[in-house]
């Protein structure tokens, strides 16, 4: 055997050796796209794979704006590091009630900007919390080792988040999303993170992710906290029972200098104290201002859905 044999014979076995510890490992057909095992549960009438089903008529879509998230009385923003240095006084200031920070991704991704913001919201009295965002191609238990290894478990702090969603620009994970692998694998990170922290996690999902993976009230045990930037919630995610609403992915906010997730807390401002007060012991601040609900000024021709579509192959594979 020639030596760039023997290398390349080489390679092949690190290569599958590799590939073993992805989990469910990658699927050989994944052609660089997000792939679901399964699909939307309502009914796609229109046979198209581009289609995310709806949960109300099409004629009464005009009633379910994502703009009604104005309805709502606690509002509060997610950050990462693409926000950048953050004056979280003002963020207090212009009536923000909670923060999610972007802590960990995968195995070994610290968010560059976490330790600061994390002390810095804390210090302006902006009740927050930590998530994780999931790398389909780690062991679940490395996952929620290293989130526990940086986020501590402040009693204060509000439950830590894991943020499920297909990443079909990863150049490392090529793994199909199989609904039962990625449920069980959720459970494994749910109930860990609940016995270290103390506290019910909360699931973060796309709608392409929700309606392929947790539709039909998959892992309902745990709060959850949903994207829709174009409709209500009641649109894509039915009659299920959601804790936050990610309403806005172009926010604007006093204090932020980019744009920025805004969110809605699903309770009027005497249900959000007793919510804060049961999960961390915190006392809610009162509402002092107009400012404390942000005017959402979209228009409808604004409002565009920017999650994921459903792919042809997704919904092949479940018919």
């Amino acid at each position: 055997m020639r030596s760039n044999e023997i290398f390349a014979a080489a390679a092949a076995v690190l290569l599958s050796t590799a590939l073993a510890g992805c989990g469910s490992g990658v699927d050989p057909t994944y052609r660089g796209r997000p792939r679901f095992s399964t699909s939307a549960p309502l009914v796609n009438a229109r046979k198209d794979p581009s289609y995310l089903a709806y949960a109300v008529p099409e004629s009464q879509l005009h009633a379910y704006p994502a703009t009604r998230s104005a309805e709502f009385s606690v509002h509060g923003v997610d950050v990462s590091k693409y926000q950048g240095d953050i004056d979280w006084q003002a963020v207090k200031e212009s009536g923000v009630a909670f923060a999610f920070i972007k802590a960990t991704e995968g195995g070994d991704a610290l968010d560059s900007k976490f330790q600061r913001n994390w002390a810095a919201a804390k210090a302006a009295g902006i009740p927050r919390g930590a998530y994780h965002f999931v790398y389909w191609c780690r062991p679940p238990h490395e996952e929620t080792g290293f989130f526990k290894s940086v986020v501590p478990a402040e009693p204060d702090a509000l439950p830590p988040v894991i943020d499920v969603e297909a990443t079909p620009t990863s150049r490392t994970c090529k793994r199909t999303l199989y609904r039962d692998e990625v449920l069980r694998d959720m459970r494994v990170m749910l109930e860990d993170l609940e016995r270290h922290y103390g506290k019910k996690p909360i699931i973060y999902s796309s709608v392409d992710f929700y309606q392929a993976i947790l539709h039909s009230g998959a892992l309902s045990d745990y709060p959850i906290w949903v994207r829709s930037t174009k409709y209500h919630p009641a649109v894509r995610y039915g009659d299920r029972k959601w804790t936050f609403w990610q309403y806005r992915s172009d926010g604007r906010v006093p204090g932020i200098s980019v744009a920025v997730d805004q969110n809605a807390f699903n309770g009027s401002h005497q249900q959000w104290r007793e919510w804060l007060a049961d999960t961390t012991g915190l006392k809610a601040q009162p509402v002092v201002s107009a400012a404390a609900k942000p005017i959402d000024d979209r228009g409808i021709e604004k409002l565009i859905e920017d999650d994921p579509v459903m792919l042809p192959s997704a919904m092949k594979n479940a018919q």
